[in-house]
């Protein structure tokens, strides 16, 4: 691997202007195709095999009028009114007649028909039923039916607006919040850097590889189901990865220049080196990511497929346009130097007076206290993760100022909390020699229930194979009672209804299918687990050529990812700082989210892993010494490592400030790990351990030394043959070019 990325660095400053604007042009391109195509994302998912979606088929098939999606418009009347009487049912039903006519709405209920008035006469609301799925319904559909339902605010009713097709066009679009953590993270390269061009480097190519992988999930969301928060969680992965990747190789490019290289060899052999680190932990992100294709749900490939596409970016930038940019710049990278900073490497004699250096002779000379310290705080983080549980936002988490959390609350207070969860029925009948009495029966088993209030009657649709019943139950929709309503209808209250009558009752709803997916990633997460731990472990025996360090590198990550699970229960389960993030109610866990971070942490652990290890079976390997190795590879590496932390820990935090809950949680989750990461696992659990083992760490059978491919990530063997061939007197790459250091 060292030796190609060692001829792509050359070749890229070589043709450094040719490779700059094929990026230019790639980002152009890639954002003008995205317009064209018109691509948007959509929350409604498929999820095969499970019940809530056979039952979303079989009303596509045979019960259309029940299909599309529905929008509600929730009425409320002033203290001492009713609304099903005298002026405020006129507005009421005026405002429905508009509605009704509407382009697009198949059909609106009427709250006096449907008992959708609550018993004390103040809330009503209606169900406006449209043909197309709730992201093709327009921002025009929308704006007049707000429109017409507001006509009753002239009459004294306040009104309010919910469901999936409101929800769907009520999405948080980019907060803007990103813009703090690039402020910070210029601030961070500044103060590692001390120049204002070397700052700008990693950000310019950051800014290019993020605004292409946008581009290109805009693109795929033409051709398939791209969830709403795929270009946001992108976006924040592209950024922090590609500003780190970055900041890795243009320290090594600044080691290189300060010892007498030319800027192309200094270039390449960057390159080859960091970038090889690069090259490593990118893949290992790709790789996990790719895993969620274990989980079976379509929406979280693409999910997956869209943060690996921008990881893969990323990367191929760090190692082209990066050494590019290197090659135009030269010698001048230090230029335009910052008052009061210096432009230190941060090797050498500065790394030897360096904080870093104290720390690092404190955990060594003290490996057992400091592990059994780290550990310590790391199980104490991880104690709330016992009380995880898994679910979904609903509006109920929303600002109250929104419309759909007003929506919600009134609901709730008209009807009961149940309401904002009703579970939906579909009965197919297809079998059934008497069907009124299939339905009787499974209506007077749904009421027998203690946790339902309420069941529909049942509708037929026009052939009368299938019907539709509705059942509301006592409970929230995010609530841990609903779910297991939910399992018990399907266990032991729906079998014994229909039995030997010939009917397939399956129960679906947003409600049904959102812990239908819990369900299934629940499943699924040890073997997802099994092989993104598999794979990394084997990656890192290939990288590394020890069995202890991927054991011991596996089972600190998980310690790390651990205590960031613990630290997102308390925020948004246990409430803990739910103000000072802005978060308007506590929340259950999204359900997606553990596996989506277990995917992303693990890869993002890498590049800090291979960047200190590295460092310090290179030092071993030259001095046959473990100690005084883990002490050198520590100090040369931990300021690096701290400043890359502390961009993507700005990254992540920056998108907390945000409205959308979800992200917020992402935000939380992945600055949280980074943090435990970069400094109780790499500056204290990695080094103590590596110092207890000693030599024994990197020990490999001979057997399997001899099988296992030579990967030189790091280009150690490369940069050995390179010294050699100076030490001898042979110029590493004898071209005039080269001699005139890239000018």
């Amino acid at each position: 691997m060292a030796n190609i990325l060692y001829r792509l660095g050359h070749v890229a400053v070589r043709r450094r202007r040719t490779v700059i604007v094929l990026w230019v042009l790639a980002l152009i391109g890639a954002t003008l195709l995205s317009s064209g195509l018109g691509g948007t994302t959509s929350d409604k998912f498929v999820m095969p095999g499970t019940d809530s979606q056979r039952a979303f088929d079989l009303l596509d098939e045979r019960f259309p009028a029940q299909s599309g999606s529905t929008a509600q418009v929730v009425f409320a009347a002033p203290a001492g009114h009713s609304i099903a009487t005298g002026t405020d049912a006129a507005a009421l039903g005026n405002a429905l007649d508009a509605i009704r006519s509407q382009a697009g709405v198949v059909s609106v209920t009427d709250p006096a028909q449907s008992d959708a008035v609550a018993a004390d006469g103040r809330i009503a609301y209606a169900q406006v039923r449209y043909a197309v799925d709730s992201a093709k319904v327009t921002d025009a559909q929308i704006a007049a039916l707000e429109g017409s339902a507001r006509t009753v605010e002239s009459a004294g009713l306040r009104v309010a607006f919910g469901g999936e097709v409101i929800s769907a066009h009520d999405r948080p679009g980019a907060s803007g919040t990103e813009g703090i953590g690039l402020l910070v993270a210029i601030v961070v390269l500044l103060m590692a850097f001390g120049s204002l061009l070397a700052m700008g480097l990693p950000i310019i190519t950051a800014l290019i590889g993020v605004g292409i992988g946008i581009a290109g999930i805009g693109i795929l969301s033409a051709f398939t189901n791209m969830s709403s928060s795929a270009p946001t969680l992108a976006m924040m992965i592209g950024l922090a990865v590609g500003i780190d990747y970055a900041l890795f190789i243009v320290t090594r490019h600044r080691e290189n220049l300060h010892l007498g290289l030319s800027a192309e060899e200094s270039a390449a052999r960057a390159t080859a080196t960091a970038g090889g680190a690069v090259v490593f932990a990118g893949m290992t992100v790709v790789i996990a990511l790719a895993a969620l294709a274990v989980v079976g749900i379509p929406f979280l490939t693409t999910m997956g497929i869209a943060a690996a596409g921008t990881v893969a970016i990323a990367v191929l930038v760090a190692v082209t346009l990066l050494p590019a940019l290197l090659g135009a710049v030269g010698h001048k990278i230090d230029r335009f130097k910052v008052p009061g900073l210096k432009t230190t490497t941060g090797a050498g004699q500065d790394a030897d007076r360096s904080l870093s250096a104290r720390w690092a002779r404190w955990v060594t000379r003290r490996p057992v206290a400091a592990l059994a310290a780290a550990i310590a705080v790391l199980a104490l983080l991880s104690v709330p993760l016992l009380s995880l549980h898994l679910g979904t936002a609903d509006a109920g988490t929303k600002a109250p100022a929104s419309t759909e959390r007003q929506a919600y609350d009134l609901l709730g207070a008209g009807f009961g909390p149940g309401f904002n969860g009703p579970l939906t029925l579909v009965v197919d009948l297809s079998g059934s020699n008497d069907k009124p009495a299939t339905l009787a029966q499974l209506a007077q088993a749904l009421r027998g229930d203690k946790d339902i209030v309420e069941v529909s009657p049942a509708t037929l649709n026009p052939t009368g194979d299938t019907a539709v019943l509705t059942a509301v139950p006592a409970s929230g929709p995010s609530s841990t009672a609903t779910v297991s309503l939910v399992h018990r209808l399907r266990d032991s209250v729906i079998p014994p209804a229909v039995a030997d009558t010939g009917a397939v009752v399956r129960v679906t709803g947003s409600t049904a299918a959102n812990i239908d997916i819990s369900s299934k990633i629940g499943q699924a997460l040890p073997k997802f687990m099994a092989i993104v731990i598999g794979l990394t472990m084997l990656l890192l025996l290939l990288v590394f050529r020890s069995v202890f360090v991927p054991v011991k590198a596996a089972l600190a990550i998980l310690l790390s990812i651990g205590g960031a699970f613990g630290v997102i229960v308390a925020v948004f389960q246990w409430g803990w700082l739910k103000d000072v993030i802005g978060l308007h109610e506590t929340q259950p866990i999204i359900s997606f989210l553990p596996v989506m971070m277990f995917a992303i942490l693990f890869g993002l652990s890498m590049d800090y892993e291979v960047f200190i290890l590295s460092r310090i079976r290179e030092d071993f390997s030259h001095t046959g010494q473990a100690r005084p190795a883990v002490l050198s590879g520590l100090t040369a590496s931990a300021r690096v490592i701290t400043a890359a932390a502390l961009i993507m820990i700005s990254v992540f935090a920056s998108f907390v400030l945000g409205d959308d809950a979800t992200i917020k949680m992402f935000g939380v989750g992945f600055a949280a790990a980074v943090l435990l990461d970069a400094t109780l696992v790499r500056m204290v659990i990695v080094p103590a351990v590596m110092t207890l083992a000693g030599k024994a760490a990197w020990w490999l059978p001979r057997w399997l030394d001899r099988k296992l491919p030579d990967l030189d990530v790091e280009g150690e063997k490369l940069m050995t043959r390179l010294e050699a061939e100076e030490v001898g007197g042979v110029q590493a790459t004898p071209d005039r070019e080269l001699a005139m250091g890239g000018k």
